[in-house]
């Protein structure tokens, strides 16, 4: 159902239940959170891919297997200010790269929105559609983080049509990184990977922390925690070992301390 393979400190984990074009039901929701989770305390993996199996990145929820709780029913996923569990992917301390193959809809196209990097094949196809099903985005990350990533016209448009943003649309109004062939997909993800390997764990880390917090906070408030982050740093291994690296004209080893 979720399939996680590794490949020079980045793991993959890939949406696998093709019968369903990868729809969320209970079960790969929570494999893929739980997954996520063991990538952001794993010591060796410095990037996570997220990917979906088959034709599709993800077709959202699986409606009939939610379906059988009633909507008036229905609890939702957590509390308003449990980011974590609405945004996994965001929450993720280590940079997280969608590699998008055909449709990502609903809560697949709510993840990719968490993620940090997209890139797509030429079939990718992205639709917020919860208009049609008499909903509002499902995490959140609709209403919030994608007016961010792409513009607040740009945002209402798809969110009010539900229509679908096709790859080269979706470069073109920098919603995905790059558009390839999908034979070169994972390797593209790979190779944008890589970009990030070469960089200390620990900044990224704490980068990522404060891009996505800075969202919420009024200026004085992130600066007060740029302030930290950069004094904790400068007390850091890896700020030692950047500057000494540089010195001595070599390749820097992080630790991530």
């Amino acid at each position: 159902m979720l399939e996680i393979s590794d490949d020079s400190r980045v793991r993959v984990l890939t949406l696998n239940r093709t019968e369903a074009l990868n729809a969320f039901n209970e079960a790969l929701y929570d494999a893929t959170t739980d997954g996520l989770l063991a990538a952001a305390d794993d010591p060796t993996v410095a990037v996570v891919v997220i990917t979906g199996a088959g034709r599709a990145f993800c077709a959202g929820t699986d409606l009939a297997d939610l379906n059988t709780v009633p909507g008036e029913s229905r609890g939702v996923r957590g509390e308003a200010d449990q980011t974590d569990v609405w945004w996994p992917l965001a929450a993720c301390p280590k940079p997280v790269i969608a590699a998008v193959d055909g449709p990502a809809v609903g809560m697949g196209a709510e993840f990719t929105s968490q993620c940090d990097v997209r890139i797509a094949s030429t079939r990718a196809r992205f639709a917020w559609n919860f208009v049609h099903r008499g909903l509002v985005p499902d995490t959140g990350a609709g209403t919030w983080l994608l007016p961010r990533i792409i513009g607040l016209p740009a945002a209402l448009r798809l969110l009010y049509s539900g229509d679908f943003l096709g790859a080269d649309e979706a470069l073109a109004i920098g919603y995905v990184a790059s558009v390839v062939e999908p034979e070169q997909l994972m390797n593209a993800a790979r190779e944008e990977a890589a970009r990030f390997l070469a960089s200390s764990p620990l900044s990224q880390r704490l980068i990522k922390d404060l891009v996505y917090r800075g969202l919420e906070r009024g200026l004085g408030e992130h600066m007060r925690h740029h302030v930290e982050a950069l004094q904790a740093c400068f007390r850091s291994e890896d700020h030692k070992e950047g500057v000494a690296a540089f010195l001595e004209r070599r390749e820097a080893h992080f630790t991530g301390r």
